[in-house]
């Protein structure tokens, strides 16, 4: 391993290890709470005036704003009661365990009234209630108030000064992927750039800005989260979840015998499964390895329309391959044209070998039907259906999508699962093309800044958002959420101190 290697896991690694909780700043700049300055309220109004005030977007889907929402709800007794229940609520939806007495109650009432859902009455109730008086005396709170200073935070502009930029971790269609780190909070993500010469040259747009749209509609654990759009002079840059375990085909082919044991195999399956669903459910087809050897889907092959089948064909093939350490219908390392592998996906079976449990042999055939009709998850129940295959059947999807199902596997937290800096092909120069003002329209398009829900997470999970989220004493109003007090004049930059003493020295000399 070269020593730029060695210099770069290394540095890499300590990052990925300080937002770990190693030091009192957590990989945070020293000037952390300067950045994250919560501005004074009376600077705040135009943003209150112009917050879509929304029960369901401000306390429910935003994070920052659920919490917010929380806390006002502690100093009342009768609103504490309504959080209490619904986090009950919460904890019964995703219980693994049932009590029997419990079960048989639910068992009778479901004869006598059937109930697809049995507390969903009781948790619209609550918000109903909530929703109304409650919601509006919130925005008359002091908590009201410091979500519009946290809102006012998140619009911040953001430039490649807002990152501290480290090693390649890989290349994309139009540039490379790196690790960064965001100063004030020492979050790690991934920057993938968008080279704006390149994507010109190939006109290609209209794909990244789709990219961009579609990363920033999907929030869903089971999708990588656009944080930040920005540009700079040379690029448009997409941060994105930092994914530092490793893809799947690293841990696939290069961690031992090829191919993973089967509660590995569920796992991951039944998380791309969670993730196909959510994509879908926003009318997107993910069609990530559609244009890849072997994994495309004979309606693809064949030119003809198509929706959301290709993404269970290509799970199935995905299942298939992280079983068996090769893909179905072409060998590890197999040398063969293209044109013979659209041959076999459009006229051959699969072969299973010994490797593979009767469950996991079923649901890839049921996944790799060739009938896109007839295929599993492309039937009238979608991906319920897929969920509920046997293969599936040690997965409780209630708590997976919660989050709180423990992986077979954890990576390393001092290991690097990607390739050599070295053997990352580097991009070459693009040369013959020019930008203008219609380039700069498109640029607009893109560059949004912070992304609302990934930006607030990343204040609670960092810590930053408890450290800075501070109230006056006995439950009061701090100076920054005063609307009576004036807001502290702005502090001056170091040379702007150093110029103004100079000038004022200047001046009481001359008088003398």
């Amino acid at each position: 391993i070269s020593v730029y290697n060695i210099v770069s896991y290394t540095f890499c690694l300590k990052c990925l290890q300080s937002t770990g909780g190693g030091g009192k700043r957590k990989g945070r700049s020293k000037k952390w709470k300067e950045i994250l300055r919560f501005p004074h309220i009376s600077q705040c109004t135009e943003q209150g005036n112009s917050i879509e005030r929304d029960y369901v977007s401000i306390c429910e889907k935003q994070p920052i704003g659920r919490l917010l929402f929380r806390l006002y709800c502690d100093t009342r007794p009768e609103l504490q009661r309504c959080i209490h229940l619904l986090d009950a609520l919460v904890r019964k939806h995703t219980h693994t365990h049932t009590p029997e007495v419990f079960a048989e109650q639910c068992r009778e009432n479901l004869e006598l009234s059937p109930c697809k859902e049995i507390f969903s009455n009781c948790h619209k109730t609550v918000h109903d209630y909530l929703s109304e008086g409650p919601f509006l005396d919130y925005q008359n709170s002091m908590y009201f108030d410091r979500f519009l200073q946290w809102k006012m935070l998140e619009r911040q502009p953001i430039t490649k000064d807002t990152f501290r930029q480290y090693r390649v971790l890989g290349k994309g269609g139009f540039g490379e992927v790196c690790a960064c780190q965001v100063r004030a909070t020492g979050k790690m993500y991934a920057c993938k750039k968008l080279e704006k010469k390149r994507i010109k040259k190939r006109k290609g747009e209209s794909m990244a800005l789709n990219e961009k749209l579609i990363l920033e509609k999907v929030n869903s654990r089971f999708v990588v989260s656009l944080a930040y759009a920005y540009e700079t002079k040379d690029a448009l840059c997409l941060v994105l979840t930092i994914m530092n375990g490793g893809d799947l085909k690293f841990h696939t082919y290069n961690m031992g015998t090829p191919g993973f044991e089967k509660d590995r195999v569920q796992f991951y399956a039944a998380q791309i499964c969670c993730g196909l669903e959510h994509l879908h459910r926003e009318s997107i087809v993910y069609r990530g390895r559609v244009g890849t050897v072997g994994y495309m889907a004979p309606e693809v092959i064949n030119n003809e329309k198509y929706g959301m089948s290709p993404d269970w064909w290509g799970l199935g093939c995905l299942v298939y391959e992280m079983t068996a350490g090769r893909s179905p219908f072409r060998a590890r390392k197999e040398r063969v044209k293209r044109e013979e592998v659209e041959r076999r996906v459009q006229e051959e079976e699969e072969e299973y070998s010994d490797k593979f449990t009767a469950d996991t042999k079923a649901i890839c055939r049921m996944l790799m039907t060739k009938d896109p009709k007839q295929r599993l998850g492309c039937l009238e129940d979608g991906a319920a259906g897929v969920k509920a295959h046997p293969f599936f059947k040690n997965i409780n999807f209630r708590r997976l999508e919660a989050g709180i199902v423990e992986p077979p596997f954890v990576p390393d937290p001092r290991a690097v699962y990607c390739k050599d800096v070295l053997d990352i092909e580097q991009f070459s120069t693009v040369k013959g093309v020019n930008l203008d003002q219609t380039d700069n329209d498109f640029y607009s398009k893109f560059t949004i800044g912070s992304v609302s829900i990934p930006w607030q997470n990343e204040m609670i999970e960092t810590e930053c958002f408890r450290d800075l989220n501070v109230f006056g004493p006995q439950g009061t109003r701090p100076p920054d959420l005063d609307w009576d007090q004036p807001p502290e004049p702005p502090r001056r930059s170091l040379l702007d101190r150093i110029f103004r003493r100079h000038v004022s020295e200047g001046a009481h000399a001359h008088k003398h």
